[in-house]
């Protein structure tokens, strides 16, 4: 056993095979680690043995083992550093360690968890203590592997997923203008009937949906990863909303809806393209849940910290039960496996996400069968 107290000496490893569990033994008393060694050997472990900490530690970092069995009343560094520097060091903080010590107060035990441990056994020790023990962390250990093997392998099946569905999605931009154009040019009165023109118009609206599905889709993407960089400026938000009260003129004439400005013109530090999208979504969010002949009111209102802007109508309203999955990605996937239909495509996840890179937050109220009012709120500076 000499070589087990050389620093530069090789470490006493049983000849076994090289995929059965490692362990590590630290214990400045011969006998105890004389007495594992063998112990463990006989139970087809490959056994790492030192008599002091530091030269554990110098062990693990070259050849990091399964588990550790570490005493903790050593000269020169104790069992507790040992295990404070390995949960420092993240090549070994995973590494579980149990305690074995002749210490049995309780508050030696705390400490011990508190450092890192994961278990502690008390001397004299019962080898078949030892070994149940050892076997329960090392099946946990290889559990916890296979666990983030199979995640590791799930990540990235989906980035392949993901990245095919972008690049289809991204390309499918191209076409859908040109059937956009196509219709626009359907519907001069020279060159076609008026029921022509009927049919051009629905498919140039349906186009355009699908348009805004495709872009709303991208952008969550690039915001999801932090790709899509906010191009701030002093903007007015009652402008904003004005804007997209006349870009939605048309939908809301159809349904003979009312929809007005409320509150005072308010300035903030936003950018201006992303906002307008966000009042967009909530304001055709609206105008299709309202019943003909109603009124949508957009309100804006300010303290010296937030603008709260909010988009109300009358209308079935929300359950409270979906208030928070409307704005969730895959939240919205499962209402619409549900029957259920609270927004077009993944605007509302949008929405969420551009109001949070705006260091803002957004919410719903709603009255079931009675109204809905979606809000959100961005700091002023």
């Amino acid at each position: 056993m000499s070589n087990m107290y050389d620093e530069n000496a090789p470490i006493a490893t049983a000849a076994l095979n090289t995929e059965s569990p490692c362990i590590l033994i630290v214990d400045d008393t011969p006998a105890n680690l004389t007495l594992l060694q063998d112990m463990l050997r006989t139970q087809d472990y490959r056994v790492l043995a030192f008599p002091a900490g530091r030269m554990a530690l110098n062990a693990a970092a070259k050849n990091p083992p399964d588990l550790i069995l570490l005493d903790v009343d050593m000269p020169d560094m104790d069992g507790f550093e040992v295990c404070e520097r390995l949960k420092a060091d993240d090549a070994l903080k995973d590494i579980p360690v149990i305690f074995i010590s002749a210490m049995t107060k309780t508050e030696d035990k705390v400490k011990a968890f508190s450092v890192g441990g994961i278990d502690y056994v008390t001397k004299p020790f019962q080898f078949e203590e030892v070994h149940a023990r050892v076997q329960t962390h090392l099946k946990l250990v290889r559990q916890q592997r296979e666990l983030q093997q199979s995640y590791d392998k799930l990540r990235d099946l989906e980035t392949l997923r993901d990245n095919l569905v972008h690049m289809i999605i991204h390309d499918m931009r191209s076409p859908l203008q040109s059937i956009l154009l196509s219709c626009d040019s359907l519907t001069e009165e020279d060159q076609t009937t008026p029921v022509q023109r009927r049919l051009s118009a629905m498919a140039m609206s349906s186009t355009s949906e699908l348009i805004s599905m495709v872009n709303s889709l991208l952008d969550v993407t690039r915001m999801e990863a932090g790709q899509m960089p906010l191009d701030r400026v002093l903007c007015d938000l009652c402008d904003i909303a004005q804007a997209v009260v006349k870009s939605s003129a048309l939908p809301a004439e159809l349904r003979k809806l009312t929809v007005r400005v409320d509150g005072d013109s308010t300035e903030n530090v936003m950018d201006r393209d992303i906002i307008h999208r966000v009042l967009d979504n909530l304001l055709g969010n609206a105008i299709k849940a309202s019943p003909d002949g109603e009124t949508v009111v957009i309100h804006i209102s300010s303290t010296e910290k937030a603008t709260r802007v909010t988009v109300s109508n009358q209308g079935q309203g929300i359950p409270p039960e979906y208030h928070a999955k409307i704005f969730e990605k895959f939240g919205q996937v499962g209402l619409r496996k549900q029957g259920q239909k609270y927004s077009s495509g993944l605007g509302l996840t949008f929405c969420k996400l551009a109001v949070e890179a705006h260091g803002g937050c957004i919410g719903v109220e709603s009255e079931v069968g009675k109204s809905c009012t979606f809000w959100f709120e961005l700091p002023r500076r």
